[in-house]
Parts: structure tokens; sequence; C-alpha cells
């Protein structure tokens, strides 16, 4: 994380920690907090905002006034059902915001942008602008112009079968948005190939020094 601070791939490569992570739950049983090093761990916010905040208010207010312990299988049904509400809301909230940007890209169709590959598939490589942080896909389809293109998943890239060329998570691309589809919430952009700065001075004519008048005798 220290290294990546501040590069254009800070971002995606982020995104990539988190969501290798093992998602949080809701439980009973006592494992402990892995950051703080607690053997014994709870957490709840004040004022409440979830349904298990309210769980350990009213357990901490139970035992604050005498009384005995409550059923742990009972809890646990509720943890159980809260994670999984839980999850349900998380999945609403990516949709959500997926349509709003998809609305919002509608207006930019056929323009070009700079982009950070975020993910990368069998089918294609999903890029977030750097401009809007939307997030479109580049499929093998719209590349197969270029190169028949394969994954390799050890490396997060898609590589070209004759050119070698390679699009790796993280890489900076250039993207057109060709199409935004509201009701699949999905953006379809398209690989701008950029021409290298080298291959752009060899186009350049070259000025030749004039030649020099032959002496004349005296």
């Amino acid at each position: 994380m220290d290294e990546i601070e501040g590069k254009p791939e800070q971002n995606v490569l982020q995104s990539l920690a988190v969501r290798a992570m093992a998602k949080a739950k809701y439980t009973t049983e006592a494992k402990g907090h892995f950051g703080l090093a607690f053997d014994h761990y709870t957490h709840f916010t004040s004022p409440i905002r979830r349904y298990p905040d309210m769980m350990v208010h009213r357990l901490l207010q139970h035992y604050l006034d005498g009384g005995k312990s409550v059923s742990k299988s009972d809890f646990e049904s509720k943890c159980i059902h809260s994670s999984e509400r839980e999850k349900r809301a998380a999945d609403a909230e990516r949709a959500s915001i997926k349509y709003k940007q998809v609305e919002f890209m509608q207006q930019y169709l056929g323009e070009e942008f700079e982009g950070i590959i975020s993910g990368v598939a069998s089918f294609g490589f999903f890029v977030e602008t750097v401009l809007h942080k939307c997030e479109g896909m580049v499929t093998v389809r719209d590349l197969s112009e270029h190169d028949d293109f394969r994954l390799d998943e050890a490396d997060y890239a898609l590589v070209g079968l004759r050119t070698k060329r390679k699009f790796r998570m993280g890489d900076k691309v250039m993207i057109k948005v060709v199409a935004a589809n509201l009701s699949k919430r999905q953006l379809d952009y398209q690989w701008v190939p950029t021409v290298s700065k080298a291959s752009k001075t060899t186009a350049k004519e070259t000025v030749k020094a004039p030649a020099k008048a032959p002496a004349k005798k005296k």
C-alpha cells in the first residue's frame, strides 16, 4: 500500500486488496479481532445504525440490570439473518451506483477518456475512467481485429497470442464510450490504440542543411 501511494493504480489495487479479504459477518462466536489482537471483541455504533447495534445495546443494558445469560442459538440466528440482509443491502447499493454511472455516461457517447484497467477476465477487461471513476467493459470481441487475446490469471492480464501485447490490471489505457445500457446497468468501452512518440518522429520530414556554394577563384 505504501509503494502505490499517489500512483494512478492506487485506487484499483486498494479495491482489489479489499475484495480479496474475507467478508465480515455477525456471529456469537468469540473469534477476536485480527487488527486489534483482542481475544474478545464486539463492535457497535451509537447512535444506532443497524439492527446488530440494537442487539448489543439491549444485551449491555440487560446485563447491567443483572439479567441472566440469554440464548446463544437465538442470537446466532439473528446474526446470520443480519449478515444476509447486510449483503443484500450492499448489493443493492452497488447496483444503484452502477445505474447512476451509466445514466451519467450517456452524455459522453463517442467521446474518449483516459482510464485504468480495474479488472481482467477471459471475456475482456474492465476500465475505470480517471476523470469520472465510471467502470465499463472492453470485450475480447472488440479486440479481435488487433489480436487473439487469452487470459493469464497469474499475471491478471489479457495477452495477445501474436503480438504478445498485454492488458494488465492497473495499466493506463485510452477508451471510447460506445454504449450505455440503463436496463442492464452496463457501460461498453472500446480500446483506443495510442501512437507512440517514436513512431511520430519517424514520420516527420528531416530538414537538410543548404549546400555550400563553390569557392570562387581570386
